[in-house]
């Protein structure tokens, strides 16, 4: 129940041209403290409840515990959330022995994409596309909790 993952900025939308699926994602935060976050998500046409706990210092891994619920109380659970719907869309590409995730933001988060890749290791070697930009893995602003709540457009660029 350890999460491993870098997460890096998208310098180009070439990835779309890879992508092996997409589909839409929304989210929102039923508790986003800097220890522990509980996420609802509707993900295509399923519903999850998710529980990530604090990052290591160096931000590549952390406790996730996910479980499927209905769609039906994934919605009604979203209207508990605090201020601040995530609304992205998620691309699947996969390179090498991978499969990196890119997410598109929308509404108050628009403009920015963010890739992640899952590792079984903290060491572990992956091959990094071209379109792959700088990383941000333990930036804590990249997080999504942050993002619901500072989003991407009040930021000063």
């Amino acid at each position: 129940m350890i999460e491993i993952e870098r997460k890096f900025l998208v310098i180009s939308e070439a990835f779309k041209k890879e992508a092996i699926n997409s589909y839409s994602i929304k989210q929102g935060f039923l508790n986003s403290h800097k220890k522990r976050a509980v996420r609802v998500r509707i993900k295509k046409d399923k519903g999850y409840l998710t529980i990530k706990g604090k990052s290591t210092k160096d931000g590549l891994s952390r406790f996730e515990w996910e479980k499927e619920i209905s769609n039906t109380e994934a919605e009604s659970l979203l209207k508990l959330c605090e201020k601040g719907i995530i609304d992205k869309t998620r691309y699947e590409i996969k390179c090498g022995n991978h499969i990196f995730e890119v997410d598109e933001f929308h509404g108050d988060n628009k403009g920015l994409i963010i890739a992640e890749v899952e590792l079984d290791s903290e060491n572990e070697y992956y091959e990094k596309p071209n379109w792959l930009g700088k990383e941000v893995t333990g930036d804590i602003k990249y997080y999504n909790a942050v993002l619901s709540k500072q989003p991407y457009k009040t930021w000063k660029k």
